[in-house]
């Protein structure tokens, strides 16, 4: 069926991994040619396991099955499952491994944060959601009592081939590091090019799949939540599960606030790593200042990256509004003008504010003790000489 010039995308928001696992291993089961994934962690235990016997399957069909993981978030795979995945035909690359006391330098927390999935060309999906069962965590022992808040899309159409072409150029990188240790240089260096991107505000009905590097698209994804708020005129929408976003990120925020749009922010309120909460926290009070309503995520962790603008602009993706996902890590959101889809997820966010969150009280916050005060303000500046040892202006 063709597609009008106000829906050339076929677009459906996932939520959690139990949306998206069953979309993907429906896909996987049905690929004839080629499955290729992305992602940050993959764990081989509850729902990731139907994700990894759909990989086998394909691959045990003749499918080409080409995987990517990140060396710090998965590292190398359990020695079952590696031999597995050999004997199944799956092929298997680590990106950037973590090498002893070698991941405590700088140039060693540029991840693979990308949660990507391409099958037979056809169907794609982005966001920012692990390989991962919504009800276990690498840091909590058992189950969590709810689910872990997060989206994803799937896609089909012209999406699909930009996320594929994103894909195979990552994975010639990888081969084009074993080219140049051989002396192979031509082809290596084909690899080593990156593809431009299109920045622009999209119109009703486009939709752009923008990608974070440390290439050529060391900002896009920062620019194109700027360039969204900025053209903000009713109300913004964002979640973001890792907070400490740069001084212009602020900036527009706060100036939206001002000029009268109402800007809600979901964070987290449940952490699993408390620098990165406690810093954001020291944020609160230059944003509840010009108006911005906090609410702080508790009914169980807050992984999602998503945010919604007057209700037609939405982006979901993997990257977290903080230095390592801004600056450093490997990123990939889908940016689409797209009403439908934009109030879907605003309803989504919506009910997780009112049945799981806690909204900040202004002057609760300004009342906080010493204690608190000195614990946010000494989070703020460790995460703040972090990004200076990256020596990448924030």
């Amino acid at each position: 069926m063709m597609r009008t010039p106000t829906d050339p995308h076929d677009m459906r928001l996932l939520t959690g991994g139990v949306d998206l696992f069953a979309a993907m291993v429906e896909a996987m089961d049905a690929a004839q040619h080629e499955v290729l994934l992305e992602t940050y962690i993959f764990s081989f235990a509850g729902a990731g396991v139907d994700v990894a016997d759909a990989l086998m399957r394909a691959a045990m069909r003749g499918v080409q099955v080409r995987m990517v993981v990140d060396g710090v978030g998965t590292g190398e795979l359990p020695a079952e499952w590696a031999t597995q995945f050999s004997a199944a035909g799956v092929q298997v690359r680590v990106f950037a491994p973590a090498v002893g006391l070698g991941f405590w330098l700088p140039s060693r927390w540029r991840r693979l944060h990308r949660k990507l999935c391409v099958v037979d060309n056809r169907v794609a999906f982005c966001g920012g959601i692990n390989i991962l069962d919504d009800y276990l965590d690498p840091h909590v022992q058992g189950l969590l009592q709810a689910p872990r808040l997060d989206y994803a899309v799937s896609l089909q159409g012209p999406l699909v081939k930009a996320t594929y072409d994103t894909m195979t150029q990552l994975w010639s990188r990888i081969e084009a590091v074993r080219e140049l240790r051989s002396q192979d240089l031509s082809s290596a260096m084909d690899a080593l090019r990156g593809a431009s991107q299109s920045l622009h505000f999209p119109a009703l009905g486009e939709a752009h799949l923008v990608l974070r590097d440390n290439v050529r698209h060391r900002s896009h994804i920062e620019r194109t939540y700027r360039k969204a708020i900025g053209a903000a005129r009713h109300d913004i929408l964002l979640a973001s599960a890792y907070f400490f976003p740069g001084l212009r990120l602020r900036r527009a925020l706060v100036t939206a606030a001002r000029r009268g749009v109402r800007v809600r922010l979901l964070l987290q309120g449940q952490y699993e790593y408390l620098m990165p909460y406690r810093a954001a926290r020291q944020l609160y009070g230059q944003l509840i200042a010009a108006g911005v309503e906090i609410h702080e995520y508790h009914a169980s962790f807050l992984h999602a990256k998503v945010a919604v603008v007057d209700g037609k602009w939405l982006t979901v993706g993997s990257s977290n509004l903080d230095p390592f996902s801004l600056l450093l890590a490997r990123e990939a959101n889908v940016v689409a003008h797209n009403p439908t889809l934009a109030q879907t997820l605003q309803a989504s966010l919506m009910d997780a504010i009112s049945q799981g969150a806690t909204r900040v009280d202004p002057q609760a916050y300004l009342n906080r003790g010493l204690w608190e005060r000195l614990v946010d303000a000494l989070a703020s500046a460790v995460l703040r000489f972090g990004v200076f040892l990256t020596g990448k202006p924030y």
